[in-house]
């Protein structure tokens, strides 16, 4: 086992770590329960002792704050399967990928002689305060419960700015193995793509913008201001086809929102595949303000759908994309069918 708490030199994508026990994590943890202001949330407790493999090596991770764009991180990973359950969080449903700082980790190697089998969990009676202060901000003046954890404090962990001025990031991206060759060239060529985009929407007229200086596979939005809805009871364990991308632009007005739901190109990219519904989210935490947000209409989460930065500078989060009913069809064991599109009437009563 490696006996360096701050950095394991080397880590990459499929490398076995072991999460060190909570007397190990409570030394790394200053008295707003951070490391390197990231806080160590109390849903990573139950993973402590265990043996996890690197799903990505945490290098970067794009701004769902300020949305500025991709901002650098160091010495983390993301681990398969250690998603975060929110019950520390009242139940918040967004499932993000959790981050863990090598100090919070051993490398497992190879030849290494296995360790006996983590007990569960103790209650470490210094730490659970400082979770506590991790996952908790003061209430709004109106009494509303307000809440901290990884997402809402992204931009004091990665307050630095990732551009395409930073090559070496796709290095890594390859040498991690969090990307392939071909993979993170079309990533930076997309990035190019999109950043002359941004330009002639600034500075050129629309009759003279390509494709009306849209990004790279942005829909454009057909619905107008009032977008039309569909419920169709979508329940785990259904299986779905993600409907077209002519269907689902049917459903967004130019902002490519359906009732302030976005639809962005990382999610056209499965527009016709098929997949099992995972869960239905009512709840989630802003990111911005830390605040629950109440959603009026339940979103669907699908199985193993999850961003995968093709069109992102290769974001490793893998944040889960949020599906409006309308945007699903439920289909049969078959492949068939089960419903009437509600597509069409749809968008004609809103229209």
């Amino acid at each position: 086992m490696t006996t360096d708490n701050t950095v394991i030199p080397g880590l990459r994508v499929g490398d076995l770590v072991e999460v060190r026990s909570e007397a190990e994590i409570l030394a790394t943890l200053d008295e707003n329960g951070e490391f390197d202001a990231l806080p160590f949330m109390p849903e990573m407790l139950r993973f402590c002792g265990q043996q996890l493999t690197v799903y990505k090596v945490a290098n970067k991770a794009c701004d769902t704050i300020g949305h500025t764009g991709m901002l650098r991180m160091q010495n983390a990973v993301h681990l398969t399967g250690a998603r975060c359950d929110g019950s520390a969080h009242d139940g918040c449903q967004a499932a993000c990928l959790m981050y863990w700082k090598h100090a919070w980790l051993r490398k497992v190697n190879p030849g290494d002689s296995a360790r006996p089998q983590a007990p569960a969990p103790t209650a470490e009676p210094r730490l659970r305060p400082l979770l506590t202060i991790a996952s908790r901000r003061p209430p709004a003046p109106d009494g509303t419960e307000m809440y901290r954890c990884q997402a809402t404090e992204l931009r004091r962990w990665a307050p630095e700015p990732l551009t395409l001025k930073n090559p070496g990031q796709f290095v890594e991206d390859v040498r991690t193995g969090n990307a392939g060759v071909l993979w993170t060239i079309r990533t930076i060529l997309v990035a190019l793509f999109d950043r002359v985009q941004g330009l002639t929407r600034k500075r050129l007229p629309s009759r003279l913008r390509f494709n009306d200086g849209r990004q790279w596979g942005n829909l454009r939005g057909r619905a107008g201001e009032k977008t039309p809805t569909g419920r169709t009871g979508l329940q785990p364990g259904d299986t779905v086809r993600i409907r077209s991308k002519d269907e689902v632009a049917a459903t967004l007005n130019a902002d490519l929102l359906n009732r302030g739901l976005g639809f962005d190109a990382e999610m056209a990219r499965f527009c016709g595949r098929t997949a099992k519904v995972a869960r239905r989210v009512d709840q989630i935490i802003d990111d911005r303000t830390g605040k629950m947000i109440k959603m009026k209409s339940p979103c669907i989460v699908l199985e193993n759908v999850v961003c995968e930065g093709a069109f992102n500078m290769s974001c490793p989060r893998a944040i889960t994309p949020y599906w409006r009913e309308i945007w699903l069809e439920r289909i049969d064991g078959d492949g068939r069918s089960d419903e009437a599109s509600p597509i069409r009437s749809a968008v004609s009563a809103a229209e």
